[in-house]
């Protein structure tokens, strides 16, 4: 039975973590020098969908969860712009060994399911074991201050700006990445264990191309 047709029937459920997951992963400090110059890297991106299933280095992941929306200033602010500096978007890296949510704050990984959720990030199969999907969920507890009706699109604009740096940095360091928004927003959000005022928006698949 496809994926498709499993979340359809409420039936997509994660695999079991492959091997113990550490409650806190603390990542080595962001590699703020080399990549490719910005045009260059503007020139390489693209979106792939095929990927070897080799676990990106620290190092690597530690650069591109920074990228995405770490913390760039010593006022706290971040390399994504975010409405009213709200920050609502939190990044959940998707592992083999578990699901993690990046604190921009500490640049670590805490643990939020001790299970694989790579397949439930999306319906194509090359999510099942690409190393790392990247979700990107809103927390409108944070958006307080902006007009209800306008938060949801305010979000999505923030996790398009962050997928985007993703993006980017992958293009600029080998890696692939495409960002897919037909997911199981149910699916994710139960395994994840996410609140009624968090909002699963958009998944992104990063790793090494498989025709590299």
């Amino acid at each position: 039975m496809s994926k498709f047709a499993l979340g359809l029937m409420g039936k997509l459920r994660p695999r079991p973590a492959l091997g113990g997951a550490a409650a806190v992963i603390t990542l080595p400090p962001p590699d703020r020098q080399g990549g490719l110059p910005l045009m260059e890297a503007l020139a390489a991106r693209r979106s792939r969908r095929d990927y070897k299933p080799d676990a990106l280095p620290p190092q690597l992941l530690s650069n591109l969860l920074w990228a995405a929306g770490g913390v760039n200033r010593d006022d706290g602010g971040r390399t994504a712009p975010s409405a009213l500096g709200a920050h609502e978007i939190d990044i959940y890296a998707a592992l083999p060994a578990g699901a993690y949510r990046y604190d921009a704050a500490k640049h670590a990984l805490q643990l939020a399911a001790g299970a694989d959720l790579r397949r439930i990030t999306g319906y194509q199969d090359f999510v099942d074991d690409a190393p790392l999907d990247l979700v990107y969920v809103a927390d409108h507890a944070r958006m307080r201050f902006i007009p209800a009706g306008r938060r949801e699109a305010y979000a999505h604009v923030a996790a398009g700006a962050m997928a985007q740096n993703a993006y980017l940095y992958a293009a600029g360091s080998g890696l692939g990445a495409v960002i897919r928004a037909w997911i199981d927003h149910a699916a994710i959000a139960d395994a994840l264990g996410l609140t009624h005022d968090q909002q699963v928006l958009l998944s992104q698949t990063v790793g090494y191309p498989a025709g590299a």
